[in-house]
Order: C-alpha cells, then structure tokens, then sequence
C-alpha cells in the first residue's frame, strides 16, 4: 500500500511541474511576441518620420 501511494503522489508532483513548467513558456512566448510587435511599430514610426522630414 505504501509503494502504490508513493508513486502516484511521484506522479501527482510530475504532473504539478509540467503544467507549471508549460504555463510559464506560454507566458514567455507571449511576452516575446508582444516585444516584438513593439519594435515593429517602433521602426514603422521612425520611417515614418525620416519621410516626413525628407519631404
């Protein structure tokens, strides 16, 4: 009785640290995703603004 509760409470912790583990590369892949949308409006706006002063 003791090995079958050792186990599944080895399982139990497993199963804890790979949903924890998948939720935090989301939030990264995200946050990444955002940081470069940002540099894309940045670059936009600067061209932008190197025609505008050409003009």
């Amino acid at each position: 009785m003791t090995v079958v509760f050792q186990r599944s409470t080895a399982v139990v912790a497993v199963l804890v640290a790979l949903a924890v583990g998948l939720s935090s590369c989301g939030n990264t892949i995200r946050g990444i995703g955002n940081d470069l949308g940002n540099a894309v409006d940045a670059t936009q706006d600067a061209g932008r603004s190197v025609a505008n002063s050409v003009r």
